[in-house]
């Protein structure tokens, strides 16, 4: 069944594909069946360039416990690199 569970954010950055480093704008995530990994449904994380249609996008699948590790160091990295910046 198909859960409909998606959102996208603009983001600021490069990624690296198969073909070199490429501006990435956008963000796409959803929680939705699998493409790639071997489970029923995944955490989907597309990268993108929301302004150049033909731009390889970067994509990754997780399963929850993966996801769930990856924001909680995410959240760590980004209050420490909050703290190195306080005046």
């Amino acid at each position: 069944m198909c859960t409909n569970i998606a959102t996208k954010t603009p983001v600021n950055g490069s990624a690296k594909t198969a073909s070199g480093w490429m501006r990435v704008n956008e963000a796409t995530m959803s929680f939705d069946h699998a493409t790639h990994v071997w489970l029923d449904h995944a955490l989907r994380i597309d990268f993108l360039d929301a302004n150049n249609e033909y731009a390889d996008r970067v994509a990754v699948e997780l399963d929850l416990e993966s996801a769930r590790a990856l924001l909680e160091r995410l959240d760590e990295i980004v209050d420490a690199a909050d703290r190195s910046e306080a005046p």
